[in-house]
């Protein structure tokens, strides 16, 4: 399912960050950084509630806008019931939706967003995804105070949070189209390899793209993924070859981006509902205000599992919505 849009832009965005990606590579991009994992509070769980309020902060201060103007909120995480969205929800009192697909929640959001104010069903939205690696670590595996040893093919769940305002000003970047991935279960059952699992909804989420639009994959300067990790990448660039003969030439992953993956501790590279989004808006946004990138395709990728399902050892379903952004001309 494909839609496409007249007047959807992003306008401005907000990042915030933990301290691996504070000091890591693309750290000048974002909007601000912690030094620890705490940001000044009791709790990881506090303190990924306040990444949201932060990035949704930011926002308001760059549109020169109150919460008082802002028509709905949209925000997702990986914490249980979406913990730490509903508790930045409370402080900001505006109408919520809170959404999970894991680390597709941040295109998910923006998805809906694009399309009620394409329907002018609403003026504007500020859509938001986060993450905070010791919470999820302690939710989806084992608490990091356990310090078990882990696979190369693990990621390390990006910390941090990251906001867009979107609007019908023609303003920032354009959001032309999207497409809603579906549900794919390819059997994997190992929840220390998220690369493998999400790649073949990666791949058919990028084929149906280009097939409803009519297009070629080098119609896009750059097709984005997140958060499939230095092995996932390599996994999707095979499954999308073999499966719908695409050879994917302008291709990189967000996951390979926000760390230094050989000199930082993270495994195979980053994950989470942040990683995408960190990146995205403030890297390649960057790129794409100096017109260095027009268009870019980002498809957010997502593991739909639990604690409770892989102790029952269950495979692991995936998820994977794209959404195309634009240079405005």
């Amino acid at each position: 399912m494909t839609f496409k849009y007249n007047n959807v832009y992003i306008n401005e965005t907000g990042t915030v960050t933990g301290p691996y990606e504070a000091s890591g590579p693309l750290s000048k991009y974002f909007d601000k950084g912690y030094k620890d994992f705490y940001f000044g509070l009791p709790t990881w769980e506090q303190a990924e509630s306040k990444s949201i309020e932060d990035a949704v902060d930011i926002v308001l201060n760059k549109t020169n806008r109150t919460k008082f103007d802002i028509d709905l909120f949209i925000s997702g995480d990986l914490l249980n019931q979406t913990a730490a969205s509903n508790i930045a929800a409370s402080s900001l009192g505006v109408p919520y939706f809170g959404v999970y697909n894991a680390c597709a929640t941040s295109v998910e959001g923006l998805i809906l967003a694009s399309n009620m104010i394409e329907a002018k069903q609403i003026k504007n939205c500020i859509t938001c995804a986060s993450a905070h690696n010791n919470a999820s670590e302690k939710q989806f595996r084992y608490p990091v105070e356990y310090g078990g040893p882990k696979p190369k093919t693990t990621t390390f769940t990006t910390t941090g949070a990251a906001a867009a305002f979107l609007s019908y000003n023609k303003k920032g970047i354009r959001i032309e189209s999207a497409t809603v991935g579906s549900v794919v279960d390819s059997g994997v059952k190992d929840a220390f390899h998220m690369g493998a699992v999400m790649a073949p909804a990666a791949a058919q989420t990028i084929y149906r793209h280009l097939l409803e639009t009519k297009r070629e994959a080098d119609y896009y300067d750059l097709i984005l993924t997140g958060d499939l990790g230095r092995y996932g990448k390599n996994i999707l660039r095979e499954c999308i070859n073999t499966e719908y003969g695409i050879t994917l030439k302008n291709y990189d992953d967000t996951a390979c981006m926000i760390f230094d993956l050989d000199n930082q501790p993270v495994y195979a590279g980053a994950s989470g509902p942040a990683c995408a989004p960190l990146v995205t808006y403030g890297y390649i946004f960057s790129l794409m205000k100096k017109k260095e990138l027009k268009r870019v395709l980002l498809v957010a990728t997502g593991a739909l599992h639990s604690q409770s399902t892989v102790n029952q050892k269950l495979s692991i379903p995936s998820i994977a919505h794209a959404i195309s952004l634009e240079v405005i001309e």
